[in-house]
């Protein structure tokens, strides 16, 4: 058989390349599975903030900033700790990004506050002169779809056993049981913002876009591997 190969250099080179391939698969899809699990103490994102994770995609923030800080020193100096695949392992999807029109965001929520996010949001250029980002004001009247974002966490933990608890499941009934938790959460946030018109919808039980926006950008950084706690 050998010699046949040795006769036949296409098929030797496709037996070479097969040999070498079976054994790179071998030695990096252990370790690449490894790498993908959550790190130690990743906690999924809570109802609130993935529906601000939703406010995200839908105003295209992703267009302008990235969710991935790569290892170079001018990255972690700036950004902190470079991006572990681990860290990821909740995000359905992933918004890595590949345009850094503003700063990386992936950790965010270690050095930025409710009130500065606030403040960004209403009118960027009162806390970053140069700013050329757009205000978003429309998020402090638009109601956040929570209940789609609650749909969503039942969804990833039924299909990709997400660990939410036993008080995650389908059904309306099983919502409105839950509804109480988003909306204290949420109050939680709007206790310290500044803008009255938020603070009187959540106070009547709604939440604006702006206040599970912030929710989700407070998660971006190592509160997520703490208790997910709220700033």
């Amino acid at each position: 058989m050998f010699h046949w190969l040795e006769k036949n250099p296409f098929f030797f080179s496709v037996g070479v390349f097969l040999v070498i391939a079976f054994a790179g698969l071998v030695e990096i899809l252990p370790n690449f599975a490894e790498a993908s699990r959550p790190v130690v103490g990743l906690k999924p994102y809570t109802v609130l903030q993935l529906a601000g994770k939703n406010v995200y995609m839908k105003d295209q923030c992703i267009a302008c900033h990235s969710q991935l800080i790569r290892p170079f020193k001018a990255e972690t100096d700036r950004y902190g700790q470079y991006s572990l695949s681990g860290e990821y392992a909740y995000d359905r999807p992933f918004l890595w990004g590949s345009k850094r029109t503003g700063p990386d965001l992936h950790r965010v929520g270690n050095y930025r506050t409710t009130e500065w996010h606030e403040n960004h949001m209403w009118d960027p250029t009162s806390v970053v002169p140069e700013s050329i980002m757009p205000a978003y004001k429309h998020m402090f009247s638009n109601a956040a779809d929570i209940e789609t974002a609650y749909a969503e966490a039942v969804t990833v933990k039924n299909v990709f056993h997400t660990p939410y608890g036993d008080d995650i499941k389908a059904g309306k009934k099983a919502w409105e049981a839950y509804r109480p938790k988003v909306l204290a959460e949420a109050k939680k946030i709007a206790d310290n913002m500044k803008n009255k018109d938020v603070k009187d919808a959540v106070n009547a039980g709604k939440v604006p876009e702006i206040v599970a926006m912030i929710a989700y950008l407070n998660s971006l950084g190592s509160s997520r591997y703490e208790a997910n706690k709220v700033k």
